[in-house]
């Protein structure tokens, strides 16, 4: 399944993905007669989500997906955590070795944005860089869980664009402002579910910037790979339902790189990842 958060007619709501089109939560209350809740993160991940598909509806997937303003699939995750340098060909194009246990950062969940909405930066950020990650959402709470029991802590994947500003970056030395502005994490377009997904280890992952090729890569290029990753955080801090994932981005980015090309007002970037969909948004600075 695919799950997503929407704005139609100026009203909030989410739904089922399929063909381009949406099967509201409005919808799905009138054919299965299950009250679910207002909130999305309340339906995926206490009980309601598993008692609406094991109905199996038959749903008419009503409303054109163009007919809808598509927003962050989860609103308020009780925590975002993104791995830095855990791909092999960018940790290379850095001259770093990958960390052994992820290197991460948290962000703020005002950084969460949806596609098709504009990345606002302030125009004192001079280079502002962009990055392709697969995020995985996390479906149910655990702690220090086994890496071979990790997987089933997966409730789905989507993308994640984990915007950084780098000259604010090499000016703290560490992520956390450089990362942390509002709408600097678009997102989605909508959460896939982990059955969906064979082998997310091995899907193609690109950005576009005004058209033009800037990152391609695959999953497969993860240093720390995804069953360990949940394993190593849980080990250090409870993960959550609804908490987001983010493992890293491939070569590509402009950081560190001569005559690098950073993010202007205007632009527009294109991220996609195999089975997952695409995001796109454009960058505007503001004063």
């Amino acid at each position: 399944m695919k799950i997503g958060r929407f704005l139609i007619n100026n009203k909030e709501t989410y739904g089922f993905v399929r063909d381009n089109k949406i099967a509201t939560k409005e919808e799905i209350i009138a054919k299965t007669g299950i009250p679910i809740p207002i909130g999305v993160k309340e339906f995926l991940f206490d009980g309601w989500y598993d008692e609406v598909i094991s109905q199996k509806p038959d749903l008419d997937y009503a409303v054109s997906l163009s007919d809808a303003k598509i927003l962050a699939p989860i609103p308020n995750p009780p925590k975002t955590i993104c791995l830095a340098f855990n791909y092999i060909d960018h940790a290379k194009e850095q001259n770093l070795s990958p960390p052994v246990d992820p290197a991460i950062v948290l962000i703020p969940r005002t950084t969460l944005n949806g596609t098709n909405s504009e990345i606002i930066c302030p125009n004192f950020v001079k280079q502002l860089d962009y990055e392709v990650e697969l995020a995985l959402v996390i479906g149910k709470n655990c702690k220090n869980i086994d890496e071979k029991d990790a997987m089933s802590a997966i409730f789905g994947y989507m993308i994640l664009n984990d915007v950084s500003a780098r000259d604010v970056q090499a000016q703290d030395k560490q992520f956390g402002r450089a990362k942390g502005f509002d709408t600097f994490a678009p997102c989605g377009p909508w959460i896939t579910t982990a059955d969906e997904i064979t082998d997310p280890q091995n899907l193609k992952l690109t950005t576009k910037i005004n058209g033009k090729t800037r990152q391609d890569s695959s999953t497969s290029n993860m240093f720390i790979k995804i069953p360990a990753i949940i394993s190593k955080l849980s080990r250090v801090m409870t993960l959550e339902k609804g908490d987001i994932i983010s493992t890293g981005t491939p070569a590509g980015v402009m950081l560190n790189k001569p005559n690098a090309v950073f993010l202007q007002d205007g632009d527009k970037i294109e991220m996609e990842i195999q089975n997952l969909g695409k995001i796109e948004n454009t960058v505007r600075f503001i004063q």
